[in-house]
């Protein structure tokens, strides 16, 4: 398992909180993603065997934020 910090542009609510989480959560081999609206960060736990970072992105991006 592996964790990483995605820094996330544009979640300022509650929505935007779920929406990322939920888009991660979704994903196979994510077990966890913690977002922290203050400072813009989403701490994410995952199986590197099963998932890259670019997929993590690209489904954080689906839902209209922008990974830096």
């Amino acid at each position: 398992m592996q964790t990483k910090t995605l820094d996330v542009k544009g979640m300022t609510c509650g929505h935007c909180k779920m929406s990322v989480e939920g888009a991660l959560n979704k994903l196979d081999g994510v077990t966890a993603a913690e977002v922290d609206l203050g400072s813009g960060k989403v701490e994410v736990t995952y199986d590197e065997t099963k998932i890259s970072l670019d997929n993590m992105k690209e489904a954080v991006e689906d839902q209209g934020y922008d990974v830096a």
